[in-house]
Formats: structure tokens, sequence, C-alpha cells
């Protein structure tokens, strides 16, 4: 079993990314390295959060993982970096432009959703309170409706007894 460089590693693992965009079974081919070979590459340049693609053929359906792991990469890079990045791995700067605005938009939205939550919480409570009182009377008044048809009934039974005594 042969071994890889790091770096003969990346190599062929760019080849699965834009421009060229190859499938694994092709880069397998061209290369001769097992198929499973280079799923477990890929799979363990995901678990390093480089961006990889899945089995997506074009960068709008990567994972949000793989785009996320982009928006990381290129965060600290000037334009002209992030122009030299998105051509090597086939992207346009407003792609990424595009993913960082999403990632910040779902941080705001999670934001909004806890607070949401909060208030959701708090309305429960409250009417969850309120149905607890309401049951509580409920079972008084309907433990004093018992109370008076027992009574009700004990006094019929006492005056059918004075009847019949008479």
């Amino acid at each position: 079993m042969p071994s890889y460089s790091e770096e003969r590693k990346q190599a062929i693992l760019s080849k699965l990314l834009p421009p060229l965009n190859m499938t694994v079974a092709e880069v397998a081919r061209s290369e001769g390295i097992g198929l499973q070979t280079l799923y477990n590459w890929r799979y363990k340049a995901k678990q390093q959060g480089r961006p990889v693609p899945g089995n997506k053929p074009t960068p709008d359906h990567w994972s949000a993982e793989a785009k996320l792991a982009t928006v990381i990469e290129t965060a600290s890079l000037n334009e002209a970096e992030l122009s030299e990045y998105c051509r090597a791995k086939g992207l346009y700067v407003e792609q990424v432009k595009e993913w960082k605005a999403d990632s910040l938009r779902g941080f705001m939205s999670s934001r909004e959703q806890e607070l949401e939550a909060k208030r959701q919480r708090q309305a429960d409570h409250r009417e969850i309170k309120q149905l607890k009182r309401e049951l509580r009377q409920k079972e008084k008044a309907l433990a004093e409706t018992a109370a008076i048809l027992v009574l009700r009934k004990k006094l019929n039974a006492l005056w059918e007894n004075d009847h019949e005594d008479d």
C-alpha cells in the first residue's frame, strides 16, 4: 500500500474542487487511487474544517459546513487575496460574501429565536397558571354540587321515612 505525502493528498483533493470539479471516481481512475481512499481523505479534510465538496457539483450546492469553512478560511483575506482564493477554488467573490451574510443572518435569527422562545415560555407559563386556577375553581364547584346532591338524597330519604311513620 503506497503512502502519500500531505502535499500530494491536497493536490489530489484539489481536483475535486472547482475549476476542475472532477468526481471522486474520475480522480481515482486518473490517479490510480482507490475510491475508498479518496473518500477517507475527503472525510478527514472535512473533519479538519477544510472546504471540500460533497456529492454536489457546484459550490452553491455545497453543504453548510463547507460554506462556513470557506467563510472562516477567507475571513482574514483582503480583496485581492480573496479574489485569488476564489479563482483557485472556482468560486465567485459574491458567493463567499453571500455565504458570510447568510451566516451572520443565521446568528441574528438564532438570537431572535431565543427571545421568541423565551416569550413563548412565559406566555405558556401564564396560560398554565390560569388553567390551574380555573381547574381548582371547577373542582370546588363540582365538590359543592356533589355535596348538595348527597344531602338532598339524604333529606329525601328522611322525608320518606317520616311519611311512612305517620
